[in-house]
């Protein structure tokens, strides 16, 4: 909130929600954010929590507005505060005009210990709670009805909500819940001022979704057909998903004893014919890396998603990060043909793994999505998915009994082979793992013919150079003669969307250049973008620059300006401001620069 009007029309209004573990803080947020998504509102709800199941501290963020929100932000405009630790943690980060909402029977605030402008919002939540049920989480159903009063936004909406969550628990839980909704609704308009938001209420609906949720559902699209994981936050949502979900589209579903089976799985069901994927995180990839060689040997499709979370070793699990990069361009031994996609919306998540599945079968290798838990975990709403835009695309494919000698591994000048599926007549071959010839002998036990490595080698090489034919070639958002251009992979892209808008309102010109396809890299479009730009900033949330590495390795364009994160959390929008502003007053900036 920017203002104290008696009437006002908001850009974005941040809501935090914070406490300890098991205080039902997600369920309360997701109620909030499905109330405003259903009048038309579009959210941005990002959870920040910790890996125990109850206690510690957690807090959940939600960004409203009537257009398009890119991140959750940096400070809040209502505190919803559950404990005292929250009131201590997050009350400098309230804006002027604002408030705090905090059960004032259990919760005492020093004198002076809230910021100048922060309204005081403290209700008698055990007290109002206590009518409707003896649970200690109700008191948050009434906090949610306060703010329902105090934002100005419709009580029904949320009411609506709060009954289709407890439906099945019967009339009375439904009658309670609302009845605590509505308590504190009207405690607060008989106790307190609201900020009167006049919202644009637009009714449409959209959808609200988690990117791991649009990655299944990218999947079910694309005709996947086997599932193999094993959980890992924050990957562990698209096995949920596709659990519950997947058999009804005629997908298997194996939860496996560890990462190790859930890639071999995948890759036999690729190699059998099967459209297959597999998911999980940095600790598990390091684990799958060995059966991805064994996919890219026999020329097996199949799809790895890699939710990227803080590292190494055990690390952060339930934190966020951009540090995997440079491991899945590593992954297994040798060098061998693959594609890294790194979506970087919600429905970017979509689209990129139905593409994944299409260009898995193309080019008949592994192709990794590289998400992170940011990307994977936080709500969003977005617009409606286009089913009817994923057009399947299975590849060269040997029907019926081929007139001569089928060669599986055919040296062909694109480097795809023919391929053909299990069962089909005079298609035998050998799918193994050591190297081989065009018709799939082993050429590794008794005499490893040094012609015919070579040979293979290339072959299954200039699928990357035919594949850099077809790629659509990365482009920039914004104005050709910026003043700045923004360079980004991944969910950073979030933030800096978000920053862009504040940057042209101040008279800015910027762009914005995010690299979708990290592998193969499009050196030569790469190139002519970061040579045409004025000046550059690279956001990344890794701790050594691991794109600005590979751009530099790909093309020799080293970028000075960065910004990077790596304390698990995502980017702010006002660091990356402050950054951007910094990096436009520079008189001149170096072509070149190491590290």
């Amino acid at each position: 909130m920017t203002s104290q009007t008696k009437s006002l029309a908001p850009r974005k209004v941040s809501i935090r929600i914070g406490g300890a573990a098991g205080d039902g803080i997600a369920s309360v947020t997701e109620t909030l954010a499905k109330a405003c998504s259903r009048k038309g509102l579009y959210v941005f709800a990002y959870n920040s929590y910790q890996s125990v199941i109850r206690g510690g501290h957690i807090n959940m963020q939600v960004r409203i507005g009537s257009k398009k929100v890119w991140c959750s932000g940096d400070m809040c405009d209502y505190l919803v505060a559950l404990n005292l630790d929250t009131v201590n943690r997050h009350v400098k980060d309230i804006t002027p005009g604002g408030g705090i909402i905090y059960n004032k029977e259990k919760i005492k605030i020093a004198d002076g210990q809230l910021p100048a402008g922060v309204n005081d919002f403290g209700i008698p939540s055990t007290a109002i709670a206590n009518k409707f049920g003896k649970s200690p989480i109700m008191q948050n159903t009434v906090a949610l009805g306060a703010l329902s009063f105090l934002a100005n936004f419709p009580f029904d909406a949320v009411a609506d909500v709060i009954a289709g969550t407890f439906r099945k628990k019967g009339d009375a839980v439904v009658q309670a819940n609302v009845g605590a909704a509505q308590a504190g609704h009207d405690y607060a308009k008989e106790n307190f001022k609201k900020t009167e938001f006049t919202w644009k209420f637009t009714e449409e609906k959209r959808m609200f979704l988690t990117g791991n949720q649009a990655i299944a559902l990218g999947a079910v699209a694309a005709g996947c057909k086997f599932f193999s994981a094993y959980p890992m936050t924050p990957a562990s949502g698209i096995l949920h998903w596709l659990a519950l979900k997947g058999p009804k589209y005629g997908m298997v579903v194996k939860q496996c004893e560890d990462e190790i089976a859930a890639m071999n799985m995948a890759v036999g069901a690729g190699n059998a014919g099967a459209r297959s994927m597999t998911a999980t995180s940095g600790g598990g990839f390091a684990l799958m890396t060995e059966a991805i060689g064994l996919a890219a040997m026999i020329e097996a499709p199949v799809v790895v998603v890699n939710c990227q979370r803080g590292g190494p070793s055990t690390g952060l699990p339930t934190k966020t990060e951009q540090a995997d990069l440079f491991q899945a361009l590593g992954a297994s031994q040798g060098d061998y043909p693959k594609f890294i996609i790194a979506p970087t919306t919600v429905e970017d998540a979509f689209y990129a793994t139905a593409e994944a599945f299409n260009l898995a079968d193309i080019y008949q290798c592994p192709v990794i999505i590289l998400s992170d838990l940011l990307l994977s975990e936080h709500h969003e709403t977005i617009d409606n998915l286009d089913f009817s835009k994923v057009k399947i695309d299975r590849g060269e494919i040997v029907t019926g009994r081929p007139k001569g000698e089928y060669k599986r591994y055919l040296f062909t000048p694109s480097g795809i082979s023919p391929r053909a599926l299990p069962g089909n007549p005079g298609t035998v071959f050998i799918a193994g793992s050591d190297e081989h010839d065009e018709d799939s002998t082993l050429i590794s036990d008794v005499f490893t013919n040094p012609k015919i490595r070579k040979l293979m080698m290339e072959k299954r090489m200039r699928k990357m150079e035919t594949a850099l034919k077809s790629l659509p070639e990365p482009k920039v958002e914004g104005p050709a003669d910026a003043d700045l251009t923004f360079v980004t992979w991944g969910s950073s892209a979030y933030v800096v969307r978000d920053v862009l808008h504040r940057l042209e309102k101040e008279g800015a010109k910027v762009n914005h250049l995010n690299i979708r396809y990290l592998w193969p890299f499009q050196s030569q479009a790469v190139s002519k973008i970061l040579k045409s730009a004025k000046k550059l900033l690279i956001v990344e949330n890794n701790f050594s620059g691991q794109l600005e590495r590979l751009i530099r390795q790909e093309t020799g364009i080293s970028i000075p300006n960065h910004y990077r994160k790596y304390d698990g959390e995502p980017f702010g929008p006002d660091l990356v401001h402050e950054k951007a502003k910094e990096a436009l007053a520079l008189a001149k900036v170096p072509e070149l620069v190491g590290r």
